[in-house]
Formats: structure tokens, sequence, C-alpha cells
């Protein structure tokens, strides 16, 4: 942490002083975080972002007007405590200040709208509302100072291995990206709009075409996109890098390097590299989700073959997947909780059966099932006695997702997630398309500028949803932190890939102008990734919201309560940017 500044205000912070400086005469400045009046003599706890002392104040003169978040400067002699009134708990907590002067600096009102050293139990909007008043609180200081210090060593270890610090702009063309765009009107060009990047992609590739073979920044990011536990709507930040010359493989060393040491740095959790490999299909079938958290041992079977003929009409025709798993000792309630558990999760309901002494299975189902299906099924989804077996049977993309849920839960009702490490894995061999049932047609599955595998020649000759890109995934204890990608430098495969999902030249050319001309002069080929610094922050700080990490961040419903954002403005600047409201 910096060293305070030192001037009329004070001479020492709130949280440095001790033994050694008994005697010394200080002068000290913060907010009142407590007042205790013992009758004659008043305690008081001041804090500033450093830490809390306790002053001693012998004339009540002396405090007239102060209430608790009174910002106030006191000068005073530093004096030791009674052994039996040290407290531990407290850096500065074997000495006190013997105030001789106090003066107001900053008037506090007697009631606050919260406690601040409770403010993280209280409502959300009210905090978000004071959000001064709850970044007060040491718990509080401490997540944003992480923040800090996290931000600087990324920004050390790229500088060390050889990358150069660019920014990219933030006023710049709406391109399709994945997610809707913040739009900002043009007062100089009538009826046109800027965008906000929802990553700087096109120029960190346009960098690489100018020669800049490594580049990284700190990058904001701005989707309009709605709030979930682990992502803020509107605006976060990632450790955005490129490189040319680059293959999948380089960009995979570089993230094994940079991630293994910052998170050990700020943590005591195990983490292990290089990390796991798992292609996108075997994720979606092994986990029921692109995004798994192998802290979780359970495993996901598919068993549809299993009821290919049978007379159970449930499971009839649909894709049954299954999960067995040891529950020792659950009565009855855990299946019928954990049941309408998966309901609210839209299941139309879960099938489960008990693997008994022998192998005898029991439940609700077993008389709709024949003893060829049971035995192949004990098989199928390797139970034994103690096990129980759960059950999903949908299409296939609902009995997937489904199936994912329900082993994240399990995971979490019967205590079976490792604790104490941080499981990295990436997941590879994405689709490069997908039928977009919204559209009715073929659409990309994630960034349009992916290189696919097997280049043009897969592009001409495949199925499109048979070919896979060089696109990847970093994830972390089941959250996403990164996507990245080898990137389609050449135009021929460029236009043919846009040519699949409907964009003739001359609509790329329109949309992405900048890329499609830059490529016309030598683009080398490039790679890079992107991982997410608040989820990174997230997870070192042992949150389970992003917005807990985030200094100012909006609501959920992508409100900004403190400044009131969203909000009216004048008829006067609408005019000057050519817009006109609609009912």
């Amino acid at each position: 942490m910096s060293e305070v500044i030192k001037n009329e205000y004070r001479t020492h912070s709130c949280g440095e002083l001790n033994e050694s400086n008994l005697n010394e005469e200080v002068v000290l400045s913060g907010w009142v975080a407590t007042i205790r009046d013992h009758g004659g003599i008043t305690f008081i706890d001041l804090r500033d972002i450093y830490g809390v002392v306790q002053l001693v104040v012998n004339n009540s003169d002396l405090i007239s007007g102060v209430n608790r978040e009174t910002v106030v400067r006191v000068k005073g002699k530093v004096i030791a405590r009674t052994q039996e009134n040290y407290n531990d708990k407290l850096k500065t907590g074997k000495i006190e200040i013997e105030v001789k002067t106090l003066d107001i600096l900053g008037k506090s009102p007697n009631v606050l709208p919260f406690e601040i050293d409770e403010s993280t139990d209280v409502n959300e909007e009210l905090r978000l509302k004071y959000r001064y008043l709850d970044l007060r609180n040491p718990k509080m200081v401490k997540k944003i100072q992480l923040r800090n210090n996290i931000i600087f060593d990324l920004r050390c270890k790229m500088h060390e291995l050889g990358f150069n610090e660019i920014q990219t702009p933030i006023l710049t063309a709406s391109s399709p990206e994945g997610a809707r765009d913040y739009l900002v009107p043009s007062r100089v060009h009538k009826g046109k709009f800027y965008a906000l990047p929802q990553a700087p992609q096109q120029f960190k590739q346009l960098l690489m075409v100018s020669g800049f073979d490594k580049y990284f920044q700190i990058a904001p990011c701005f989707r309009d996109e709605d709030a979930r536990a682990d992502r803020c709507p509107g605006e976060f930040y990632q450790l955005d890098m490129e490189m040319s010359f680059a293959t999948q493989e380089d960009v995979f060393a570089i993230m094994e390097d940079v991630l293994p040491w910052i998170f050990s740095k700020y943590s005591t959790a195990k983490v292990e590299a290089p990390f796991v490999r798992i292609p996108y299909r075997e994720s979606m079938e092994k986990y029921g989700t692109d995004k798994p958290d192998l802290r979780n041992p359970i495993i996901v079977h598919n068993v549809t073959k299993v009821f290919e003929n049978t007379n159970f009409n449930a499971f009839a025709g649909k894709v049954v997947k299954a999960i067995g798993v040891k529950v020792t000792d659950k009565p009855r309630s855990f299946y019928d909780n954990l049941t309408e558990f998966m309901v609210e999760n839209g299941s139309k309901g879960l099938a489960w059966i008990k693997v008994e002494e022998g192998l005898n299975l029991v439940g609700p189902i077993v008389k709709f099932l024949s003893e060829e299906e049971k035995a192949n099924l004990i098989k199928e989804t390797e139970s034994q006695e103690g096990y129980s077996i759960f059950l999903i049977a949908d299409d296939y993309n609902v009995a997937t997702k489904l199936s994912g849920i329900l082993r994240t839960e399990l995971g979490k009702r019967l205590d079976l997630i490792e604790k104490d490490v941080y499981k990295f894995c990436w997941i590879v061999d994405f689709p490069m398309f997908e039928y977009n049932d919204e559209l009715g047609k073929v659409d990309f599955c994630h960034n349009p500028f992916t290189m696919p595998q097997g280049g043009l020649d897969a592009l001409i000759n495949k199925d499109p949803l048979e070919i896979l890109a060089y696109q990847y995934d970093i994830v972390v204890n089941g959250i996403e932190l990164s996507s990245g990608a080898v990137r389609n430098h050449d135009i021929d495969i460029m236009l043919k890939a846009f040519d699949i999902v409907g964009y003739k030249e001359d609509e790329v050319k329109k949309r992405f102008g900048g890329l499609y001309n830059a490529f016309q002069y030598g683009a080398p080929p490039h790679a890079g990734i992107a991982p997410g610094v608040d989820r990174m922050v997230m997870l070192l700080a042992g949150e389970d919201y992003i917005r807990e990490i985030i200094a100012f961040p909006m609501n959920q419903k992508a409100q900004d309560v403190l400044m009131n954002a969203p909000c009216e403005v004048t008829e006067q600047q609408l005019r000057e940017v050519h817009i006109k409201l609609r009912d």
C-alpha cells in the first residue's frame, strides 16, 4: 500500500502507529467510526483506508457536533494502553492517542442510512445508493485494494512477457458480436451512431496487421446484457491480449504462465498447470455444460440407448441423461426437494432409483423398466450398492442443460465439491456454426473472426454444422473466465465464412470495413484471448457476486442508483444529436 501523504492534515495514517511511536506528537485525519462515552472520558475509533486507531478525549467540548462518520483532524500524543485494554484485532491495538485539539473537516448527520461495519449485510439497493458509505467498510476496502493489486500485477506480468500495452477506442462502430450494443448518437453526423465496444476485437487484430506482435490492455467492454451473479450489466474489464505468428498452443502457454501465478499469489488454494483440455462436445456430454466445475467428481451418462426400445412412455423417443452417485442416509424428502428444484429450473420432473443390496433397484419408476434396462442402467452409470440414479428425459438440448444443472446441485447437496483448489480447464474444438432457430438459418457459434479448422477447404466441402473452430474457453471452478481464438486472417476464408451465415462481400465490407481493407495489405496469422478481470477478482476474493468487487456497479436492472443513470435528458440535448423520442 502506498504511503500516506504527510502534511498539515496528517503526519501518520490511522493504521501505522505502534509502541515505537510512544510519546510522539502526531496529527491524524479520518472518519469517526465509533463514539463511546465513559463518563468524562470519550473513546473514539478513528478510521481511514489504512486502519483504525483509538482516540482518548478528556475534554467533551472538543467533540461538540461530532457524529459518527464525521471527518476530523486531531492533534495529540501517542500513549500506551494498559495491558488489559490491548486490542489484538487492531495493528494499533497497544497504543491510543491522547487528543489535545480536534477540528471538524467534514460534517455528518446523526442518523446514518446503515451501520458502516455491517453494511455488507444491508439491502443491496441501499448499499448501492450510498456506495460511498458502503466502501468505507473495511471488508469493502480490502476487496477494492485486492482488485487494485491484482490489476497492477497482471500489468507487470504482461510487460515482463514482452507485451505492449496499447489503448483502443471507446467510441467505435457497431458490429454483431453476440450482445446488444450501447449506441451513442453523433451530433456532427446526423442520423449516425457510434457504439461502445463489446470488446476491442477488431482493433487488436488491426494492431497485429500493423506489426505490433504482442498487445495487451486492461480493456473496458460494454454489452447490453442481463445481470447474473458473475456478470454485471453494462460494462466489465478483461485482460485483453493478442499475438502475431502465434498458434493456439502459444496462447495456452501464456495463460498457463499468467493465471496460475496470479491465483497462487493471492490465494492459498491449490492451482495446477498445464490445464486439462476438454473438447466442447465431450464437455456437454460428461458435464451438461461447456463451463464444467471439475471440483465436482460427478459424471453425466447418456443412457438413451438403454431405453431405445422401452415401454416406459416418459423415456420413449427421448434423450435420456443419467447420473449415478453414492447417496448415504438421505430421507425421501431429499429426493422430493431435488425434484422440486429441477422442476423450478425447467424440468418436467426427475426420475430416481436407489441401488440397494444385491444391486436391487427400488424407486417410483422401477416397475416400468425391464430387467435388461435395469441391468444396463447400472452398467452405464457405473453404479454400485448404496448409489442412487437420477434420470432426465427430454430433447437433446434440454436434457443436456438439465443434466448439467442436476450435476451441479447434487455436488452441492452431497458436499462433493473439492475445497481449497482452483481447477482450470480449456474447452476446445467448439463448433464454428450453429443453427439459429430465431433467425431460421445457420449462424456463427461464437466469434465471427475465428479460424475454422481445415481452413477454406472445410468451409467449401463440409456441412457447416460439422466444422470445428480454433475457438477455446478458459473455465475455472465452473466459471467461464475467458474466450479466445485463433483469428481468421485470410480474406478468402473470412468472406466464405460470412457467406455461409448470409453476409455477402458488400455487407462484410460495410460492417467490417476496417478489417476487410486491412487484410488486403498483408495480415499475419494471429491469436488471442481475454480473461475477465472482474471474475478473477471475484474468485480470489471468495465472493459469489461480482458486484461485490466493483467500486460502483450497476444493480441487477442495469441502473446506477447512486448517480441516477440512466436518466432523462433535456429536449435541447436530444435536438443536438437529432433524436426524437417515440411513445
